[in-house]
């Protein structure tokens, strides 16, 4: 196993080793921005970023003027060999995505599987986050589970949401304040009722949060959408009540007093104890006996 040599130089000049130097940045609040990140970025070589316009402004703002480099999504593994070779050759190189840490829904992953790969130095500089922040926030759990962005297409979706039912801790997952309401209804169908918080513009001026219901969220963003970049905190499927509530025991007594199999399922989502498709399924193969 290697142990690779972690030591930053500080010989009062500012200096740093060779290394690739992974640094988060703001979310909003520029006040955010470390001083370590600051005097990082101030003494490599150069510095590649998932927006170079938007790291220019940062950059501006603390009077830093290095080379910039585009390194996205779409040209990440290219660019991680490049930096590679140029830390090989004696550089120092920093990556920032567009706000927020590396690698967290953003890029930094492949650079570090390449640096990781080759023996290459590597150093993860801390500061904001918004999965953490808004978790902290929300304050449903010391357990968390991040999940981040959610597939676009529906189905896929709704498939990844169902693979997530059973978590037994809250989740924090990104979203498009437009997507809201559409992705929040599907929670809702495949979790049952959670316990749910959206918090939005996160160590901004207009920074809040909403606490209620997935149905409640529903309710209140489905005309009106929420403003700004926002985080969901949805609580986890309660062990309690995968151990002392047996599905099958409710869904028999809703079904022997006259609910339909759909209507049955629903409130059995809608409770919190399964799934809605799961309890309309199992009502289904109940009513048969019945």
């Amino acid at each position: 196993m290697e142990e690779l040599d972690m030591k930053i130089s500080d010989n009062g000049k500012n200096a740093v080793v060779p290394a690739l130097y992974l640094c988060a940045t703001p979310i909003g609040n520029m006040e955010d921005m470390t001083l370590r990140v600051i005097k990082t970025l101030g003494a490599v070589d150069a510095i590649y970023a998932e927006d170079t316009r938007n790291t220019l402004k940062l950059l501006n703002r603390f009077g830093i003027k290095k080379p910039l480099v585009s390194c996205h999504e779409h040209n990440e593994a290219m660019r991680a060999a490049e930096i590679v070779e140029r830390i090989r050759t004696g550089e120092a190189v920093a990556f920032v995505s567009d706000a927020g840490m590396p690698g967290i829904s953003d890029p930094g992953g492949r650079l570090i599987s390449a640096c990781t790969e080759s023996g290459t130095p590597f150093f993860v500089l801390p500061g904001a986050s918004a999965a953490l922040l808004a978790h902290v926030m929300a304050n449903l759990s010391t357990e968390y589970r991040f999940v981040g962005f959610l597939p676009r297409e529906k189905g896929e979706c709704k498939k990844k949401l169902l693979s997530l039912s059973d978590c037994d801790c809250p989740m924090v997952f990104y979203e498009s304040p437009l997507r809201v309401a559409k992705t929040v209804a599907l929670m809702l169908e495949s979790f049952g009722e959670r316990n749910a918080v959206l918090v939005r513009e996160l160590t901004k001026l207009y920074e809040s949060m909403t606490r209620g219901t997935l149905s409640s969220l529903v309710e209140r963003y489905s005309d009106t959408p929420p403003k700004g970049e926002c985080v969901l905190v949805v609580d986890g499927r309660r062990k309690a009540e995968q151990t002392n509530i047996d599905p099958e025991t409710v869904l028999t007594e809703l079904l022997g007093s006259g609910k339909s199999a759909k209507d049955s399922a629903k409130e059995l989502a809608a409770r919190g104890i399964m799934p809605k498709n799961e309890a309309y399924a199992l009502a289904l193969r109940i009513a048969e006996r019945l």
